[in-house]
């Protein structure tokens, strides 16, 4: 009777879809003696009846991307006070009625920001030496009927755009340097403290680069921030790598873009309707993809557990949360 009673006076914390961490690694992801984990993905309940069953009780959520934490979700939970995201990007998360009703927000902070940016510059590698496209040319052997597999362009040198350098933005640069590449970025303001050239026009910034990568955050000021004007600007023998969010990039245009010849090349970790990606560009040897994993790793979804157990612990201890968005 003790342990009932001490587990009904813990925090209630919501998980309405399985995240993939826990996918990996179980219940163990999640594991605290200080909150009582809700998993509404387990329930034989109808979810609109689970969280009107649970509703009073909950004082948090745990939100992957695929669980949208909407105005309508916040409502019917009034005594929600804390929103943990398994992502960097808080883009499935209704800010804005979440300060409205002095809710916090905590993300993964830096979690993953060395796996994707190894992502990154590997899509990036992947596409200037066409290594996929090559490893289909042997499989299906063409090798001994066409001879030589068409010439590659090397990495060493490479004039590299980067599009937010945040966490991940600033390991990609990091990584891209030691392979002699000439850095530039554009963020939401200077970084006074890197080498690198500063673009505020990031058309400007693309016209100057031999590649761009998307690393920047999913919100209104960068939807479709990369669109026919800045494809063009890279012109046909750009490569762009997208490890961030699919929106951010005009999709249509950029498919359109590709099958044209006007940019050189694409490496994509992420769309704009997930899972469902553009069926043109299956067929396009010079478009890389990988299925929004960037960031799994064993390691990271690790790093990503400790981070999330340890905001939802601070938080309910009156601590400052470890990675706080609001």
């Amino acid at each position: 009777m003790a342990t009932s009673s001490s587990t009904e006076k813990l925090p209630r914390v919501l998980i309405v879809k399985r995240p993939d961490a826990m996918a990996v690694l179980g219940d163990g992801f999640v594991a605290s003696t200080k909150f009582e984990i809700l998993k509404a993905f387990e329930s034989p309940l109808p979810l609109p009846e689970f969280l009107a069953y649970h509703s009073d009780s909950i004082s948090a959520i745990i939100a992957p991307v695929a669980a949208p934490v909407t105005a309508d979700l916040i409502r019917i939970l009034p005594n929600l006070r804390l929103v943990v995201t398994t992502s960097a990007g808080v883009d499935h998360v209704d800010l804005v009625e979440c300060r409205r009703r002095g809710i916090s927000v905590a993300n993964a902070g830096s979690s993953f920001s060395e796996d994707v940016a190894d992502t990154a510059v590997g899509l990036l590698i992947d596409v200037f030496r066409r290594i996929s496209a090559a490893n289909r040319f042997v499989k299906q052997r063409f090798w001994p009927v066409k001879g030589d597999y068409p010439l590659g362009s090397k990495l060493g040198r490479k004039r590299i755009g980067i599009v937010g350098l945040g966490s991940i933005g600033s390991k990609v640069a990091t990584r891209l340097e030691a392979f002699g590449c000439q850095i530039s970025y554009s963020s939401r303001n200077r970084k006074p403290c890197v080498p690198y050239h500063y673009y505020m026009d990031i058309e400007e910034m693309a016209a100057t680069s031999d590649a761009l990568i998307i690393c920047c955050e999913l919100n209104e000021k960068t939807l479709r921030l990369i669109n026919k004007d800045v494809l063009s600007a890279l012109g046909k023998r750009g490569v762009i790598v997208n490890v961030a969010r699919g929106a951010i990039i005009d999709e249509e245009e950029m498919v359109r873009c590709l099958r044209e010849g006007e940019i050189g090349g694409a490496g994509l970790d992420v769309f704009e309707d997930e899972p469902n990606v553009p069926k043109e560009l299956f067929e396009l040897d010079n478009v890389v993809f990988s299925p929004h994993s960037a960031f799994m790793t064993l390691e990271g979804l690790e790093e990503l557990g400790k981070v999330v157990v340890g905001n939802i612990e601070a938080f309910f201890s009156n601590k400052p949360l470890l990675t706080p968005v609001l």
